[in-house]
């Protein structure tokens, strides 16, 4: 099922003003089981209510599309293609006629160095119904990390102004490792995109799993310093933000 919410609050002129909108989508669950369970369909009646389920059900499909145009199946297209072979080429130093002398753009920074990390010891307080750790605290410990990073980036305080799809995929157990590892992936004018990496570390195994990837977008008062790519991964790292970032925008609430 997907939920929708809308926030408003009254402005300097004494007028109510949208300030978020917000989208989640659940998965009902029997708590005798833990299986999937049953959800009532609802029945639309209003032009409003009609309204409503048009667009969840087209929030669906490009969630599907996404799904199914992510850089893990499927290559760059031709216009992103040629986005990252121009920051190749920026990066080329003039002076070395080779593929492997590299300098940093003036004023820029290479993607590798906007990295922050941290491990998590989760304890039983942050259970949730189904004994899990609770979503809303791997939520919190994403977000506090990436404005960390966009802060010690923007070196001043930046501004939320959008958090992207957040997927949980495995749920994580009491007294799990988690690994959460943020990056600043994308960059345009006075805007950042940060992507935290949440994964459980098991010590006996030494096997990673990923339960979150999580997608910030920051605003700071002046233009942010570039992030240049250097590998291939960075460069689809890179790629991934920028649609992120794009598909943010469409939602921006100003």
């Amino acid at each position: 099922m997907e939920v929708s919410m809308n926030v408003e609050q009254i402005n300097e002129e004494g007028l109510w003003s949208q300030v978020m909108d917000a989208n989640f989508v659940m998965v009902s669950r029997d708590p005798q089981n833990q299986r999937k369970a049953y959800v009532c369909p609802l029945q639309p009646e209003t032009e409003e209510e009609k309204q409503l389920f048009l667009k969840g059900e087209q929030n669906k499909k490009e969630r599907k599309k996404e799904a199914a145009e992510s850089l893990l199946k499927t290559p760059p297209n031709v216009e992103e293609n040629k986005l990252i072979h121009q920051l190749f080429l920026d990066t080329l130093d003039p002076k070395s006629i080779t593929f492997k002398a590299r300098v940093k753009p003036a004023g820029s920074i290479w993607m590798e160095e906007t990295s922050l990390k941290t491990v998590i010891v989760c304890h039983p307080e942050q259970k949730n119904l189904y004994n899990k750790v609770f979503g809303g605290f791997l939520m919190r410990q994403a977000f506090e990390l990436a404005w960390a990073t966009a802060y010690v980036h923007c070196k001043s305080r930046p501004m939320v102004t959008a958090v992207d799809d957040i997927l949980f995929r495995k749920p994580v157990a009491i007294g799990s490792l988690l690994y959460l590892s943020a990056q600043i992936a994308y960059t345009d004018g006075n805007y950042l995109q940060v992507r935290v990496h949440a994964e459980v570390f098991d010590p006996k195994t030494g096997q990673r799993d990923t339960t979150n990837d999580f997608h910030f977008t920051f605003d700071k008062e002046s233009p942010v310093q570039p992030v240049i790519p250097k590998t291939y991964p960075e460069s689809m790292l890179y790629l991934d933000g920028k649609r992120h970032f794009r598909e943010a925008a469409l939602h921006r609430v100003d």
